[in-house]
């Protein structure tokens, strides 16, 4: 499990629709006075160099947010998630990756406080040392535990408005159930809480049933769900100049929500098709937006 490093994957398609959701869900629940929680299940590293050697290894932030920033114009909800981006690189370009706990960090205010779960060996004392130059004292927490476990113990929270962010690697088969007993259990300890998680499209039989499966636990709960997903390129094995098989990498991924903001369909109806367009690698790209 401590094999995933998302330094590879910073700023990817998955991270760019990841994290403009994510920037839309805090724009939104951060425009009332009470304070807020976030919770980050699997916080990762917190900040990544896109011209770095595990970026450039992958390339694939050239085919995520590098081709988003080449774009002419954009729809309002990706324009300010690429101005956010945009913000931790002050001297021009796009160098500087913030992965989803700075992202919140930057859109938090003095009443709001921010709970990070890590574990990995590497990221979590570079998340530390990431977080330290922000200074902001007891606003930010960050726990070395199992995200999937360490929640239960902040569930409800104070105060009662909460965001949870649940985007684990799923490099492990058991993510996906693990991923449904969060839901399920939030849903019991604080009902009115904001979930958020993120999942990859790809040909495995788990990945295509954690949706279904979370749509079904939100309406038997009775929950409001809205769910995103955006594909760039078929999922099917190809041959290379060799006759090997080749994997495509990352063919999609999608954002499940329950209890979405309000306004955050209509946004995102405005975006995903735009998005498909300009993060297309080749005729396969799609999207989907369903809520119930």
């Amino acid at each position: 499990m401590f094999s995933y490093r998302h330094a590879f994957h910073a700023g990817n398609h998955g991270d760019v629709l990841k994290h403009a959701v994510l920037v839309a869900c805090l724009r939104h629940l951060t425009q009332k006075d009470t304070g807020l929680a976030v919770i980050d299940t699997h916080a990762g590293a917190g900040l990544y160099r896109l011209d770095g050697d595990y970026a450039r290894t992958s390339g694939e932030a050239v085919d995520g947010v590098l081709r988003l920033a080449q774009a002419a114009e954009l729809p309002p909800l990706l324009q300010d998630y690429l101005e956010l981006v945009r913000s931790f690189n002050p001297q021009g370009g796009l160098r500087i990756y913030p992965g989803s706990p700075f992202i919140s960090q930057r859109l938090l205010r003095p009443q709001d406080r921010l709970r990070l779960f890590e574990i990995h060996p590497s990221d979590l004392p570079t998340l530390v040392r990431n977080l330290a130059q922000l200074q902001a004292g007891k606003q930010i927490s960050v726990l070395s535990e199992d995200g999937f476990e360490g929640i239960k113990k902040l569930l409800p929270p104070q105060p009662r408005r909460a965001l949870l962010l649940c985007d684990p690697s799923y490099e492990l088969k058991s993510d996906y159930a693990r991923v449904y007993g969060l839901l399920q259990e939030g849903l019991k300890r604080f009902a009115t809480g904001c979930y958020a998680i993120w999942y990859p499209v790809i040909a495995r039989p788990e990945a295509h049933e954690l949706p279904r499966r979370l749509k079904a636990l939100a309406t038997r709960a009775g929950k409001p769900w809205l769910h995103a997903s955006l594909t760039v390129k078929s999922a099917r094995l190809r041959r290379g100049e060799d006759g090997s098989e080749q994997r495509p990498g990352l063919p999609g991924s999608g954002m499940f929500l329950v209890n979405p903001p309000y306004t955050l369909q209509a946004r995102l109806e405005e975006a995903l098709a735009p998005l498909a367009r300009l993060l297309a690698q080749d005729g396969h790209a799609s999207h989907l937006l369903e809520a119930g």
